[in-house]
């Protein structure tokens, strides 16, 4: 698949993506209970490479499960899961997700001072802001990428840097491109601390 038809697909998902006043977090929570194992809970994962979903973006939920679903995104531990679910179930997921407080997950590692400040000094010469916004909680189809899992963000990163990671979003591959291991560590450890 080129790039070309990656954009348009995922330009399609994010068409699709319903009023929020149409999506229902109760059914939702209901739909979750299977999410738990992997993404936590209460949204917020325990496990090493797993994101968590709590306060994510409900644009971006959407999108992302579209992609998965249909195939567009390769997340082979996913597919099961978004394989047969209707716009609808993933709206209300999305909603759910979305309705949850954001949190630190019960094993993040003592913040680093001299890392966070490397990771913070690299979001304004990374444009990071322009997307995500300056609070980096995201918006509409942008992720929050604070709070999140410290191995997941350098796992994503590095996915980007490197050209593994297909998303809805081909402006990340540009963004990270020349950044070093250590660099993205630094990143992932200031917004993993960051609320």
């Amino acid at each position: 698949m080129t790039l070309r038809s990656l954009v348009a697909a995922a330009a399609l998902a994010a068409a699709c993506v319903a009023p929020a006043s149409a999506q229902d977090k109760v059914r939702g929570a209901a739909l979750a209970q299977v999410c738990g194992v992997c993404h936590g809970a209460e949204g917020i994962s325990r496990n090493r490479e797993i994101p968590s979903l709590a306060g994510q973006q409900a644009g971006f939920i959407t999108v992302q499960m579209i992609l998965i679903r249909e195939g567009i995104r390769n997340v082979p531990a996913m597919r099961p899961f978004a394989a047969g679910l209707a716009d609808k179930d993933i709206e209300d997921l999305s909603a759910y997700f979305a309705s949850l407080a954001p949190g630190f997950p019960p094993d993040i590692r003592p913040r680093d001072a001299a890392q966070a400040d490397r990771g913070q000094a690299l979001i304004g010469p990374r444009n990071c802001a322009v997307c995500h916004q300056a609070s980096l909680h995201g918006r509409d189809q942008v992720p929050r990428i604070t709070s999140q899992r410290e191995d997941w963000l350098v796992h994503a990163m590095i996915g980007y840097r490197d050209g593994t990671r297909i998303g809805a979003d081909p402006q990340m591959n540009g963004a990270v491109v020349g950044l070093s291991d250590f660099d993205i560590a630094a990143l992932a450890h200031y917004l993993a601390h960051r609320e």
